[in-house]
């Protein structure tokens, strides 16, 4: 099952990574950087975050404490003058890119194997549950922003509202046909 872990975390965090981007699709760049109040995150901001964050911690994420000497976590949390959307989108490419390669490398023997976070000893089962979390909040903080700011253009990201029997029901037709059991 060690095997089954990594490829189940793998797609979780593409799950996080397509989520994300379906919502931060639906806004425009003055939304993208817009906040709610002096004491809220833009979605850039967020981005911004995410992107440093995962670079850190993924970076030799076997290897080395995943809190690296040149983070700038701190700088994370504004918006510089060379923060553009594109910018920003670039460093979370990047960012998940470094995830998805050292997701890679991780072996079923590697799970029970320590790695620190800030000094602090995690088996790599614990780290990758901690990553999880922690960009699993991220996104659901980026969704909720980008349907505030998206309004009534909203497209959901997943079962519509009204419409969760009309999916099941597909879905079990759609298991039939692929059992070949048709009706």
């Amino acid at each position: 099952m060690p095997g089954e872990f990594i490829s189940s975390a793998t797609r979780e965090f593409q799950s996080l990574k397509r989520g994300a981007e379906r919502a931060i699709g639906q806004v425009d760049d003055e939304r993208f950087f817009a906040v709610l109040d002096a004491e809220s995150n833009s979605i850039a901001v967020i981005v911004k975050h995410l992107a440093g964050n995962m670079r850190s911690r993924w970076t030799d994420f076997l290897t080395a404490d995943g809190e690296k000497p040149w983070r700038d976590r701190d700088a994370e949390f504004r918006i510089d003058p060379g923060d553009t959307r594109a910018a920003l989108m670039e460093s979370w490419e990047q960012g998940w890119q470094t995830v998805f390669r050292e997701l890679e490398g991780i072996g079923p023997a590697d799970l029970e194997r320590v790695t620190t976070i800030r000094a602090e000893p995690h088996s790599v089962y614990r780290a990758i549950v901690r990553h999880l979390a922690h960009y699993g909040g991220h996104v659901a903080q980026i969704v909720m922003l980008a349907k505030h700011f998206a309004g009534p253009g909203w497209q959901t990201l997943s079962i519509p509202r009204g419409k969760s029997k009309e999916h099941n029901a597909a879905f079990v037709a759609e298991q039939q046909k692929k059992a070949g059991k048709t009706n």
